[in-house]
């Protein structure tokens, strides 16, 4: 079975030479997991996007419970824009970040070490849908970076995610992201649905950047 975007994001952010997460943001580790349910459900075919708007296309349960309660929250009132349903996925951004991370154990991909929340990768090679092997999610996207090859629109739609969230911040140096910005630019522009739902982060940060700005008199 293929990894969700959800997982995915908790494995680009395992350090492996202690086994800790990369600290980013509480906003940003939520806006990735409820980013990454839409993604997933687009994937899915379940819905669709332009820039503004979330469409139902399919209103017929995936089987996975990270997804379908979204889902059907869609299905029951399909008459909200991308960023609604961003801001209604983040209700239970915790709730999906602790499910995935329970996938990952249970897969063999991630053991827990000790009582110290210490975790180490199990398996190297995540397996996909049709049986084959890939690389890990870290190699995957850097390769996309850093080379002029036409990415797998799943890795398009990750690297939207992630650099919505601002997590390459903390994965890459500046040097590296400086020599990465065209290229992420570029990827960005390849996928609606990446671009919709990085639109609907960026405008939810602004908004709440703004709103605590102190007021000038």
């Amino acid at each position: 079975m293929t990894l969700t975007f959800a997982e995915e994001i908790i494995l680009l952010l395992l350090r492996d030479h202690d086994g800790r997460f990369v600290r980013v943001p509480n906003w940003s580790l939520e806006y990735a997991m409820a980013g990454g349910v839409l993604m997933d459900l687009a994937m899915e075919n379940r819905i669709d996007t332009d820039l503004e708007n979330l469409i139902l296309v399919d209103s017929t349960p995936v089987g996975d419970n990270l997804l379908d309660p979204t889902l059907a929250e869609i299905a029951a009132d399909e008459t909200h824009p991308t960023r609604h349903w961003v801001e209604r996925t983040v209700e239970r951004a915790d709730a999906i970040h602790q499910e995935a991370l329970a996938r990952l154990v249970e897969r063999g991909i991630l053991e827990q070490q000790e009582k110290r929340f210490l975790w180490a990768f199990r398996s190297r090679r995540y397996p996909l849908v049709d049986g084959r092997a890939e690389r890990e999610v870290k190699l995957r996207i850097m390769e996309v970076l850093f080379s002029d090859e036409i990415p797998d629109p799943r890795d398009i739609m990750l690297i939207c995610l992630v650099d919505a969230c601002g997590i390459f911040n903390e994965l890459l140096s500046k040097q590296e992201l400086g020599n990465a910005a065209d290229r992420i630019a570029q990827v960005r522009r390849m996928d609606l649905i990446g671009q919709a739902t990085t639109q609907a982060i960026r405008d939810i940060e602004f908004s709440i950047a703004v709103s605590v700005q102190p007021h000038m008199y």
